[in-house]
């Protein structure tokens, strides 16, 4: 019985120097933690932005008179050039009244000539007293009302011209023409709210998206505080389609609206992208990555070393110059990436742990190695911590 009593107390004495079954360290010995030494580095902030497609240059044609439409002259989803003639409205109404016009110019220009005569003779005859100044003066009015009417044919004729000219529907741009509202025979009248077609300038294009006014108060005092710098001239901007994949041209951020919407909060940016093969078509849906700024000494920290205190704070881990744990608030508003942007709380050679946290307790001293350097372990290899017992 003594034999046996024995036995069962030695037991837990030898197994007291054993290592646990997840292969870490012995138990009463100094625990591994992994750790990433802080190093301020230049980092370029973006913004990612959903937004749709819309044309450079869009033009709706509409006829400026009205008659029938004799003739279409493109073909639908061509290319057309400022200027091309579109449609031809049967001309003939306008033409006859061009003429008209035209005759009524001449009777106003061939009834000058005897007034401008008449006028000149009885200036010359008032010199000598053969005729009243009353005559006279009859003759210059006669004479200026014949040059009025010659001015008002002018109009006239001109007012013909432009109506005739109208019944050839011309592009007013140039780019890629859509389909036509209308048919050969059809009845068109002047200023039409239908449009007859629609030109769209696709090359390049403008892709508007929107972005929070406190998003945009943020950066803006960023800068203006010198904790963002920007890269110079234009920002650039990278495209991402409906897909994921990412559009091989670069555009450039062209102006930001100056006024919030105040039914979103949200303020307009415009960017233009060039699109020469016409892989961006209007209404697409898209995302913009937008350059914010340059943080010259940002300090990034994986996501995997950051927690939450009781309270909601950020925090972090470090290994002290003692070699032991203690915790640090930080301030972290965005990620890069699969790190966090530190703006307060660390410093250049502080040593964050982001591995073996659950055996990095407050004040508990540790061995730090290099992330990267820890053998993998399976979630469950690694022991939970245990619960004092009383």
């Amino acid at each position: 019985m003594r034999s046996f009593l024995l036995t069962v107390l030695l037991v837990p004495l030898v197994s007291c120097g054993k290592k646990d079954a997840a292969g870490g360290p012995m138990q009463g010995g100094t625990p591994e933690v992994s750790v990433v030494t802080i190093e301020p580095q230049r980092v370029a902030l973006t913004t990612e932005l959903s937004g749709r497609v819309a044309a450079f240059l869009t033009a709706e044609v509409r006829p400026q008179v009205g008659g029938i439409i004799r003739d279409r002259l493109f073909t639908e989803g061509a290319d057309v050039k400022a200027g091309a003639l579109l449609y031809q409205i049967d001309p003939a109404s306008y033409q006859a009244a061009y003429e008209g016009a035209a005759a009524a110019l001449a009777k106003a220009q061939a009834n000058l000539e005897p007034l401008r005569l008449k006028a000149e003779r009885y200036e010359e005859l008032l010199a000598s007293d053969a005729v009243s100044k009353q005559d006279s003066d009859d003759a210059s009015a006669a004479r200026k009302l014949a040059e009025a009417e010659i001015e008002s044919a002018k109009a006239a004729l001109e007012s013909a011209r432009i109506n005739l000219d109208y019944t050839k529907v011309t592009a007013p741009i140039s780019g890629r023409i859509g389909r036509s509202a209308v048919t050969i025979g059809a009845l068109a009248t002047a200023s039409q709210a239908m449009p007859l077609s629609t030109i769209q300038q696709l090359d390049p294009v403008y892709v508007d998206v929107t972005q929070s006014s406190r998003e945009m108060l943020r950066l803006r005092k960023a800068l203006e505080s010198g904790r963002l710098s920007t890269a110079g001239g234009e920002a650039q901007v990278k495209l991402l389609l409906d897909d994921g994949t990412e559009y091989p041209e670069p555009g450039i951020l062209k102006f930001t609206e100056a006024f919030v919407d105040p039914s979103t909060g949200s303020v307009t940016l415009r960017t233009v992208f060039p699109n020469p093969h016409l892989l961006l078509l209007p209404g697409m849906f898209v995302r913009t990555v937008l350059e914010d700024g340059i943080k010259e000494q940002g300090i990034l920290v994986p996501q995997r070393g950051v927690t939450r205190n009781p309270a909601g704070q950020a925090m972090v881990m470090l290994v002290g110059t003692d070699e032991k744990v203690e915790p640090r608030l930080i301030q972290a508003d965005r990620t890069v990436g699969d790190n966090w942007l530190v703006n307060d709380g660390l410093q250049a050679g502080d040593r964050v742990i982001v591995e073996g946290l659950q055996r990095a307790r407050p004040g508990t001293p540790v061995k730090a190695v290099p992330f990267g350097s820890l053998p993998a372990t399976t979630p469950a290899a690694t022991p939970a911590p245990a619960a004092d017992k009383k």
